[in-house]
């Protein structure tokens, strides 16, 4: 099995200096149907897709199951605003690493404050400070890459010929992954912790309500 770690890590930095997020400001000011909306997707994702040939971005079946789950607000007369649109490139990002009801919990105040708000401050705001932030984020995310592949290229010294190139190759993954693994623990306990706040506010706001219906009768 002949595996060129080289040519892999040198794709892997390609697709990094490529990374391109879709701007609020390329998002159409008008409200689009459904079709309209996973062209628009399809369009400005496709690049990301693993198998850019076979892989769906997005499909009707996935916005209506979004909609379900009370990711997504409802449309207006079967139409997608442009603050649909941004929850639904945020909802892509998110769902390869968390769970449809974490996902759930972390977005529930963003659209709550942010979805329908007509100040200046709104979720193009805040989706344009996020992915701002995504050029350097993708410089220190390559020169972290770079140094685990060099930190897996010592290991296996004395392993056989014919296997050495697989287990570095296997060490480099294995390093990716726990990095991975790692920041997904991290995330999934501050959105429990979210989710902590939220049922802490809930129980008080209805010992509030309790009291003052004993204090009406």
């Amino acid at each position: 099995m002949t595996i060129n770690t080289e040519d892999l890590l040198g794709s892997i930095i390609e697709s990094l200096e490529r990374i391109e997020y879709i701007k609020a400001e390329d998002i159409p000011d008008i409200d689009l149907y459904m079709d309209q909306v996973t062209t628009f997707m399809e369009s400005h994702l496709r690049t990301t897709a693993r198998n850019p040939e076979q892989d769906k971005i997005l499909t009707k079946t996935m916005i209506n199951n979004y909609a379900k789950n009370d990711l997504l607000p409802p449309p207006v007369k079967k139409k997608y605003s442009k603050q649909h649109v941004l929850l639904l490139i945020f909802i892509y990002y998110y769902k390869g690493i968390l769970s449809i009801s974490d996902i759930q919990e972390l977005f529930k105040p963003i659209t709550e404050r942010f979805f329908h708000t007509t100040d200046e401050f709104n979720l193009a705001s805040v989706y344009e400070e996020v992915f701002g932030l995504e050029r350097e984020q993708a410089d220190i995310l390559k020169t972290d890459v770079i140094d685990k592949f060099k930190i897996a290229e010592q290991t296996f010294a004395d392993a056989p010929e014919d296997s050495k190139k697989f287990l570095q190759m296997f060490s480099f993954i294995c390093m990716l992954s726990f990095d991975v693994y790692v920041k997904r623990l991290l995330i999934e306990k501050m959105i429990d912790g979210l989710s902590d706040k939220g049922d802490k506010a809930e129980r008080k706001n209805r010992k509030r309500q309790d009291d003052s219906s004993q204090t009406d009768n």
